[in-house]
């Protein structure tokens, strides 16, 4: 069963958990439960997404309920009048805040401009050895991609030297092993926090908000991040 976090006649927005496709994928096709299938079955009527999120990403995910509203969100979606804020734990000490502008490629080759701007919230340094250091340290950072491009974050993050915890292919491979090996932890943490826009029919101001799995609670007992203000109250 999964989380609604608003539902009308129109749109239908859920906390997609990590490790769910939204839709089928030839890239796993083995897989046989996808975010759009069981939505459809949860609440007995087609679905059609908005948005996506990378199959390790968990958070807001939103849905139209018929092909007309489906287009009007992506318009909005396009002309950037919706407002995304993520939250994600990168490795090293990050700067108080920053705009990431560097263009990516596609699958398809195609470049495109990409802009991110962040802020770091918390950082930590734990008795973690990596590498010749007797510690690792760790940033907190709330994101908000300017644009959408295909796993914008990950590879912003990756292009400024300060990587997301558990981001494969696009991440640290020696830290993702460290993580690995001594506490068996293997999730990534980027996290779809919020999502803010205009209704499509009642124009009025949607905010929708996700909290947090118990996998940064698993990593939170080395981090000891103050994550209070993303669990459920």
């Amino acid at each position: 069963m999964l989380e609604i976090l608003y539902q009308d006649e129109y749109i239908v927005a859920i906390n997609k958990p990590r490790d769910l496709l939204v839709h089928k994928s030839f890239i796993a096709s083995d897989i046989q439960e996808y975010a759009i299938q069981i939505l459809r079955d949860q609440i007995g009527q087609y679905v059609y997404p908005v948005h996506r999120l990378d199959r390790k990403t968990s958070g807001v995910l939103l849905f139209a309920l018929d092909k007309e509203i489906l287009k009007q969100l992506n318009d909005d979606f396009a002309t950037r009048k919706v407002e995304k804020k993520y939250i994600a734990i990168v490795r090293g000490f990050t700067p108080e805040e920053e705009t990431i502008d560097y263009a990516l490629t596609n699958d398809s080759g195609q470049t495109q401009e990409a802009k991110t701007y962040y802020k770091t919230l918390q950082q930590v340094e734990v008795d973690v050895p990596f590498g010749k250091h007797q510690t690792s340290r760790y940033s907190l950072v709330e994101a908000y991609p300017e644009t959408g491009r295909q796993h914008q974050l990950r590879k912003h993050f990756k292009h400024i030297f300060h990587p997301i915890l558990g981001s494969r292919p696009h991440g640290c491979n020696k830290q993702n092993k460290l993580w690995l090996d001594q506490f068996e932890l293997t999730a990534m943490l980027l996290h779809a926090l919020e999502l803010q826009f205009e209704h499509p029919i009642t124009k009025e101001t949607i905010h929708l908000r996700a909290t947090i799995d118990d996998q940064y609670t698993a990593y939170n007992k080395i981090l000891q991040f103050d994550l209070s203000a993303y669990y459920k109250k």
